[in-house]
């Protein structure tokens, strides 16, 4: 049996195959770019109908090229915190909000949860910006006609299936679910002000999804594949790097960047203490991750490459390697904000220490360092909550692309192991991985197994990452 995985990103929608296994096919990928909108006061957002364009255009591509053939299993990764507002009969009324929007506000005289501590340990989220509770009245008072809300998942897969609940792994990015009892926390719906109807059904442990007939006739090659409950990009993240215990960190920078622990914690269980920075999700009925994420990753590099005219290839890296250990800029590299439970508005990057000598690459440097430090703080706060250090996977397409990023991440990091997992569907393989059940082997399927490690950072890139003292504060 093969497995078709799907992955609903934020920069770009891909599908591809892998064996029995979670091993990618060879040539079995493909992938269509989106468009995600952005502008200067916090907008965030992609058209649903162009983003479900996409995916069929990938389904279309694979069927094609016989790569659906044998496909018995479909493994559905997505971007967590999305949501649409729909009409009656399900159809957009307006974009999808992405993690990136940072716009929605409380209503003018709501005071919140009543105790945000307990709140926070229930949810793993809070009263936030990026999470329903604020989204979701801010949206209806932005929006006429809304009838109901879904995530983009919830969306796409509603124009697929015969059904398309919402699983608890995503539903755990919206803020609102009860991360023990998994069903929608009583509190944290009276904060969104939702209304009998607003919110998606919950997709039980043994939900399985299957192709509506006009799509089975489409995609023949898919008519009898059953559809596993979506799994949040995040989660599928750690799963694919075969950091599944307290052991092993993942540290993923894609379009985003985000570090995260997992954990076995089943359903009804009580939940392992949760510090006051640090968020908490599913990923399946059986584990949590717990975490931080940045808004940016790969899209300080897309930024800069855009508009600071750098040099491409090998000239870059070696434009890079040449940076004296002092010589990198103190920067902040929040220019889309923060994510929970942070505040900044999206235009917080700062800059120090320009000179008529500084370059592009430069500025890179600074704002890649900027973001490792980032990650080493709220690795030691993860650490707290375990009670031992961890080692750590570097994973995602913009480490991957970039050796000089991964010494900077290993210096950051010292002294704990950090490697390199080079695979950069790690997504979807870990959604694949989830899908069978097979969670607790991705130490072993997608672990250390294929993973390298990568050389201690004796460059003058690697030894930069300290920055200067006077660097501004990314916390």
């Amino acid at each position: 049996m093969n497995i078709l995985a799907l992955d609903l990103g934020t920069s770009s929608v891909r599908g591809l195959v892998l064996d029995a296994d979670a091993d990618p096919l060879p040539g079995a990928l493909a992938r269509r770019r989106v468009q995600l909108t952005v502008a200067g006061d916090g907008t965030g957002t992609l058209d649903a109908a162009g983003y479900l364009a996409g995916l069929t255009e990938c389904l279309d591509e694979l069927a094609a090229a016989g790569h659906l053939r044998d496909v018995g299993l479909v493994a559905v990764c997505a971007q967590w915190h999305s949501v649409l507002p729909l009409d009656r009969s399900g159809d957009p009324l307006g974009p999808v909000l992405t993690w990136l929007d940072t716009r929605a506000a409380p209503p003018p005289g709501a005071s919140g949860p009543a105790d945000p501590q307990d709140f926070h340990a229930r949810t793993g989220a809070w009263w936030h910006r990026c999470y329903w509770s604020v989204r979701l009245p801010w949206l209806r008072e932005s929006t006429a006609g809304v009838t109901r809300f879904a995530g983009l998942v919830e969306y796409v897969l509603g124009r697929l299936l015969d059904d398309a609940p919402m699983s608890v792994s995503m539903a755990s990015g919206t803020g609102l679910l009860d991360l023990s009892r998994l069903a929608w926390d009583d509190e944290a719906v009276a904060v969104a002000g939702v209304r009998p109807g607003e919110l998606p059904e919950l997709a039980p442990m043994d939900w399985q999804g299957r192709l509506r007939a006009e799509h089975a006739r489409r995609w023949p090659q898919l008519a009898g594949a059953r559809w596993a409950a979506p799994v949040g990009d995040g989660a599928a993240s750690n799963v694919g790097s075969g950091c599944v215990d307290p052991r092993r960190a993942a540290v993923t920078v894609g379009t985003s960047a985000a570090v995260r622990l997992v954990q076995r914690v089943p359903a009804g269980s009580p939940l392992p203490p949760l510090p006051a920075s640090l968020w908490r999700y599913r990923v399946d009925h059986e584990h949590v991750v717990t975490g931080a994420a940045y808004s940016s990753g790969g899209n300080l590099f897309a930024w800069a490459d855009r508009e600071l005219r750098l040099p491409q290839g090998p000239d870059l890296d070696a434009a890079l390697a040449r940076i004296a250990p002092d010589g990198v800029l103190p920067a902040n590299p929040r220019l889309g904000g923060d994510r929970p439970p942070g505040l900044a508005p999206a235009g917080s990057g700062e800059l120090r220490g320009l000179s008529f000598s500084s370059t592009g690459v430069d500025i890179l440097a600074g704002l890649m360092t900027g973001l490792c430090r980032m990650v080493a703080d709220d690795l030691a706060v993860l650490e707290s909550g375990v009670d031992a250090p961890v080692e750590v996977v570097l994973g995602g397409g913009a480490v991957t692309a970039s050796a000089w990023w991964r010494t900077a991440f290993a210096a950051a990091l010292a002294p704990r192991p950090v490697r390199h997992r080079a695979e950069r569907e790690i997504g979807a393989t870990g959604a694949a991985l989830v899908a069978l059940g097979r969670v607790p082997a991705a130490d072993r399927l997608a672990g250390t197994g294929r993973t390298e490690e990568d050389p201690l950072p004796t460059s003058a890139a690697g030894a930069g990452v300290s920055a200067r003292s006077d660097a501004p504060s990314t916390r």
